[in-house]
């Protein structure tokens, strides 16, 4: 019977657990299964003439009129009960902006410059207004929206090193809507920002920090010369 050394065996270990955290790190590793669905749209629209660049300014306009929404009426719980559906909204056009560009020859240069800025742009139309939402703490509200896109401006410089775009948690895009979209329905349903809500933010903030040296790490370590 061959054997196996210990200090093998741990680094076998460690090699697969390391691979089981990075699965469940985020909500993003289930982009394949979402896409899945969305292909015969995407294949549809592309039929049609339609670009990618047009479905991503489609969920940046949606996105935008979202925010402005909540912005000019954070007292009322609409804005915050329709947030989540936008959200998926958005999220759906983001993976079917992908779709056409990858699988229907419309990748471009211009439309990787937009996807990235629209991206971050969206995601601060729709999540500042959380700092005017009477009880929440703004200013740890909008540092989570900084950070966020901090994150997602440190994945993008993967490319920059010669390795891949990065997308490590535990605190991606996806993830980042799917907290926003839950503290928006607990508010929309009655529940009174405090001290849960400023814990809340905190740990989001925290979830950001991670992710950003997660990312930068993992982009120093896969950069080539």
């Amino acid at each position: 019977m061959a054997s196996c050394k210990p200090g093998k065996a741990l680094q076998t270990w460690g090699r697969h657990a390391r691979g089981a955290r990075q699965a469940l790190a985020t909500i993003y590793n289930l982009k394949p299964h979402f896409q899945k669905l969305l292909r015969p749209i995407a294949a549809a629209l592309a039929e049609r003439g339609i670009s990618a660049n047009e479905v991503t300014l489609g969920a940046l306009v949606l996105s935008a009129g979202q925010g402005a929404w909540l912005a000019l009426d954070p007292t009322s719980r609409w804005p915050l009960l329709v947030l989540p559906l936008i959200l998926f909204l958005r999220m759906a056009m983001n993976a079917i902006d992908g779709l056409m560009a990858k699988e229907h020859g419309q990748a471009t240069p211009s439309g990787a410059v937009l996807n990235e800025l629209s991206d971050v742009v969206a995601d601060a139309a729709l999540y500042l207004p959380f700092a005017l939402v009477r009880g929440l703490n703004a200013p740890l509200a909008v540092l989570v929206v900084v950070a966020g896109i901090v994150a997602e401006m440190t994945g993008a410089l993967g490319p920059m090193l010669g390795g891949p775009r990065n997308y490590a948690g535990p605190f991606g895009k996806s993830d980042r809507a799917f907290a926003f979209g839950l503290l928006a329905v607990l508010i929309g349903i009655g529940l009174t920002p405090g001290l849960w809500s400023t814990l809340y933010l905190a740990a989001l903030l925290v979830l950001s920090a991670l992710t950003i040296l997660n990312r930068g790490r993992r982009i120093v370590a896969e950069a080539k010369p």
